[in-house]
């Protein structure tokens, strides 16, 4: 057990970015293991943009994602066209997040004809409940990726080697190679 998690230690020193892509893609299967909450709210509501915005999350995620690894290059500097192109469609997907709340939120509490949520409409308060969680979960994965120059050396630091018994009688063998 030791072992295995030196070694994770050691590719997480080699790969200090894969922290906040392991919690970008969380958010990326969190949302989509709840698309037919978010479906179900946006039929029942049908406000204005609402398949928009889920569509737009979608999209950008998968896009972001893929943008994400194309920032950080194996052995190469890190591209920074792709990685601001990562944050501006995190951005989009923050923003349509809050504005499928805000649709939610103007169905239930509009003055004419509102949306009541009852058992069998509950689904329109998870989906809620589901987007702010998203929002949290993608804000946490862009401040560890905007936060990537100050935690990657600290993890670097990290003493990863193991002492192998005889490696300080290093001297006494003979590498010249005169007696064979």
């Amino acid at each position: 057990m030791k072992e295995k998690f030196r070694k994770f230690l050691v590719a997480l020193k080699r790969k200090p970015h894969m922290i906040p892509l392991v919690v970008l893609v969380v958010a990326f299967v969190f949302y989509s293991l709840r698309l037919t909450v978010i479906s179900n709210t946006t039929a029942r509501i049908q406000g204005e943009g609402m398949g928009l915005c889920g569509f737009v999350t979608m999209l950008f995620s998968m896009l972001g994602l893929v943008s994400f690894g194309r920032s950080f290059p194996h052995r190469k500097p890190v591209n920074k066209a792709m990685l601001i192109l990562m944050f501006v469609m995190f951005a989009a997907v923050i923003y349509a997040d809050i504005r499928y709340i805000g649709a939610v939120n103007n169905a239930l509490y509009r003055e004419v004809d509102p949306i009541t949520v009852t058992e069998s409409t509950s689904y329109i308060t998870e989906s809620v409940s589901m987007l702010r969680g998203h929002i949290v979960i993608l804000a946490i994965g862009l401040c560890l990726t905007a936060l990537l120059p100050v935690y990657a050396p600290m993890i670097k630091k990290i003493k990863t080697s193991i002492n192998v018994e005889g490696n300080g009688e290093m001297e006494t063998i003979d590498i010249s190679g005169e007696d064979a």
